[in-house]
């Protein structure tokens, strides 16, 4: 493959630090709550660790793909508002699907780096659960005998109507390019659930969690928001996918196609989730003494061919490896979503990435996949990292539906 894409290399801007919400299964304890206020839980958390005040963000950058609830137009402007950034800071929603998150720091780098602000807050946020059953034609009323079109959106939505495929079939497709067989995509679905387990129980992923409760949000003169959790739940401050799932449990369950490699067990598991932080310049960084916790060095988005989308990290990873100046022998942690599991393997061959710095405390197999926010989560999931084991060096990376890969490269600058 080519190092063609769409790169950027950053000078001076930093991720001053981050949080995530604990990733709850499709239709659990979060099923119900908006994702505009999840977004604001985790843009106030962002603000707490980061040290700073609403007051001190520049530009309020926003990812959400579902039209989750009937507000979700305003979603970017109320998590701003909510989160304190004075009402004379603009706020944009940026999509690019499972890259959205990695496209919301890429667009802080750049409007940082152009002027246009000294610090952004970025947020992805995602509700699974809410994605809508929707119609698109019947705006004019219903004939009669025709049929009604409503549909399940977030299963539609899986769906690529130009090449034709499902994006389960993408990965079956990279699973017969490469000779990928099922018990080699169980084994990666096994270690993912392992390491998660592990990563939980040493409260590693707490770190990177704010704990989430019922709560109000207010803002003067306006009307208030909040999360209403459901009657019995108290709180939630773990992820609730990880569970025990061995080979021979995966091994048992049914391939979504007859003969092909990917089952529920091995795909990325539906979740509610939101993520959040705060990016700045250097002079906005050194001016309030703060300890960041990484530098943001490059971003790169490429693409491929929508049959095979889920090879996109591939030619991302190499985009910005070339625009940064180094090479894969550089970077100590990859973090890469686990859409599927035949997908992820398909990537590690084609990069020849050594498994043991490979999305080390898990992956959205065992984690989950919020669309917007998993680019969010695994940024901030590889800089704790870089952080906690003294490396210098780490990358963020998804495939993307419709074919497109993209990757961020990180800095521990301590290291």
């Amino acid at each position: 493959m080519n190092t063609l894409g769409f790169s950027a290399a950053f000078d001076d801007i930093w991720i001053v630090d981050g949080v995530r919400t604990p990733f709850i299964d499709y239709c659990g304890a979060l099923g119900a709550i908006s994702p505009t206020d999840l977004g604001i839980k985790v843009a106030r958390a962002a603000l707490e660790r980061a040290g700073l005040q609403g007051t001190d963000i520049g530009s309020v950058i926003t990812g959400s793909m579902a039209q989750a609830d009937f507000d979700a137009f305003v979603l970017p402007r109320h998590i701003g508002l909510y989160a304190g950034v004075p009402i004379e800071v603009p706020a944009i929603l940026a999509g690019r699907i499972c890259g959205t998150g990695f496209e919301l720091f890429r667009q802080a780098a750049d409007q940082i780096t152009l002027g246009y602000a000294e610090s952004a807050l970025v947020v992805g946020a995602e509700s699974m659960t809410r994605n809508p059953i929707a119609a698109y034609t019947h705006r004019t009323g219903f004939k009669l005998g025709a049929p009604v079109a409503f549909k399940d959106f977030l299963w539609e939505a899986l769906d690529d109507p130009a090449a034709q495929v499902s994006m389960i079939q993408t990965a079956e497709n990279l699973a017969k390019q490469y000779g990928i067989q099922r018990e080699e995509v169980d084994a990666f679905a096994a270690l993912s659930f392992e390491r998660a387990l592990a990563a939980q129980a040493a409260g590693r992923l707490a770190e990177e969690i704010v704990p989430v409760r019922s709560e109000s949000f207010t803002l003067q003169g306006y009307q208030p928001r909040g999360i209403q959790l459901p009657g019995k739940v108290a709180q939630l401050e773990a992820d609730s996918h990880p569970r025990p799932s061995p080979i021979e449990s995966l091994a048992k369950l049914r391939t979504v196609y007859p003969g092909g490699v990917q089952t529920a067990g091995n795909s990325s598991a539906l979740v509610d989730g939101a993520a959040a932080a705060v990016v700045a310049g250097g002079a906005f960084v050194r001016a309030r003494g703060s300890q960041p916790l990484a530098r943001l060095r490059g971003a790169a988005a490429a693409g491929v061919p929508p049959e095979i989308m889920g090879i996109g990290p591939a030619p991302a990873i190499r985009a910005l490896l070339a625009r940064c100046g180094l090479t894969l022998a550089d970077i100590a942690l990859v973090e890469i979503n686990e859409a599927q599991g035949a997908q992820i393997v398909a990537c590690e061959r084609e990069l020849g990435l050594d498994r043991d710095r490979l999305n080390v405390n898990g992956g959205a197999i065992a984690l989950g996949h919020p669309l917007a926010a998993t680019g969010v989560r695994l940024t901030i999931t590889v800089a704790k990292e870089l952080k906690r084991r003294g490396q210098r060096y780490g990358i963020s990376a998804a495939c993307v539906g419709g074919g497109q890969g993209m990757a961020l490269l990180v800095e521990n600058t301590e290291a």
